[in-house]
């Protein structure tokens, strides 16, 4: 296995090792900057998701990257690709309003279901629950680009490659001198 990435290093002096640690830093803060500056301006707690699943096809593919917005005077509509998260699953689920009921009082409640799937939501909300509320939406879909998020179920799917890119994307930026 070749090494010559570890001789780059040992090569550095004090200074340079410490300067490339904090651009290191410098990237990380800012990918975490924008990724909260994108949540203010969505209104979303998650402002772009991966579709994990081909319930969506055709309108969305596995892989696809969703951008959202969440906004609480814009009302859901019918037909209307929402992603939402359930009581006792960390994964968000992207599909389409199929039905929504509006009360007097100004609450809606709303049933959805999966271009791709011969059953609405129901089996897949919490014990109880027959409809989800405006609390569980995390956001709606505003656009997206295909297969992009690939990279990601990649990762998920097999964590030996998410080290080593985590891995390669750290020695870059250690051994880069601009």
């Amino acid at each position: 296995m070749n090494l010559d990435f570890l001789d780059d290093v040992k090569r550095m002096n004090k200074r340079q090792l410490v300067y490339q640690v904090l651009n290191f830093g410098m990237i990380v803060l800012s990918a975490l900057m924008i990724w909260k500056g994108l949540m203010v301006v969505t209104g979303s707690e998650s402002p772009i998701v991966v579709v994990l699943s081909g319930s969506m096809e055709p309108a969305f593919h596995r892989g696809d990257l969703l951008f959202l917005t969440n906004y609480n005077q814009d009302p859901i509509r019918v037909g209307e690709i929402v992603v939402f998260k359930v009581d006792g699953r960390d994964i968000p689920i992207v599909h389409r309003v199929l039905k929504l009921h509006e009360r007097d009082d100004g609450s809606v409640k709303f049933l959805t279901k999966g271009d791709n799937n011969a059953v609405d939501d129901r089996g897949l909300y919490a014990p109880g629950q027959l409809w989800l509320e405006k609390k569980d939406v995390v956001g709606r879909a505003r656009g997206f680009v295909p297969y992009v998020g690939i990279v990601t179920i990649l990762m998920n799917d097999y964590p030996k490659f998410k080290y080593a890119v985590l891995a390669c994307l750290g020695i870059f930026v250690l051994i880069h001198r601009e």
